[in-house]
């Protein structure tokens, strides 16, 4: 992994029973998505081969979820960061709140309905590089917080993702084609993955929209 990302991360206090936090958008989203002409730089700088090791991936070569700070995980995180009033409890777990899920528009109110997705999977950063990683680059990367990396969406449209590329699969929501593919560029390009053509293509197709 090329570079390493620095970001802060927010101190919660373990002893506080509740709290409330009220994002400036109700539309809150993971930072560091670049420019639309930083994308096209981007996705042009990266390297173009063809996926592989897949049959030896396995998700448990991530660690993912882990403690962030206090009780909270990068899970919990994520649903305080991308919702609206959330409120949690002792174990940072959201009690209230409500979270709008950009791939597909649809808003919601119940933390069990809401996946936390990687832009880029787990299973297409392996095929594309992440297989050569140690155990804890690839921590880092399953639970970054400082890029465009990890998204707060409904359960039913992260599914119907699974571990597809542009190529395969696009948000329902049109409208959200540019900053998704602005935001996987950023992740590949970040990590120093490989785009294989179709999704080169994909990507420069759902650029065009911007």
């Amino acid at each position: 992994m090329a570079r390493v990302h620095k970001a802060a991360l927010a101190v919660v206090a373990a002893t506080v029973l509740a709290v409330v936090l009220a994002p400036a958008s109700a539309h809150a989203a993971p930072p560091n998505v670049p420019s639309y002409s930083n994308a096209v730089s981007r996705l042009n700088s990266l390297t173009v081969a063809a996926e592989s090791h897949q049959s030896s991936y396995s998700r448990d070569l991530f660690p993912h979820w882990i403690t962030i700070s206090g009780t909270c995980n990068a899970r919990e995180e994520v649903l305080k960061r991308d919702g609206t009033n959330v409120v949690v409890d002792s174990s940072c777990y959201p009690t209230s709140g409500s979270w709008y899920s950009p791939y597909d528009g649809v808003a919601r109110t119940s933390p069990s309905t809401i996946d936390i997705d990687h832009m880029v999977p787990l299973a297409e950063a392996w095929r594309s590089g992440a297989w050569a990683w140690t155990t804890s680059q690839r921590q880092t990367y399953a639970n970054d917080l400082g890029g465009p990396e990890l998204w707060a969406v409904t359960d039913t449209v992260n599914r119907s993702k699974g571990d597809k590329d542009p190529k395969d699969w696009k948000p329902p929501l049109s409208g959200f084609h540019c900053t998704y593919a602005k935001a996987w560029i950023q992740v590949k390009w970040y990590y120093s993955l490989s785009v294989d053509s179709g999704e080169k293509s994909a990507l420069n197709a759902m650029l065009s929209t911007c």
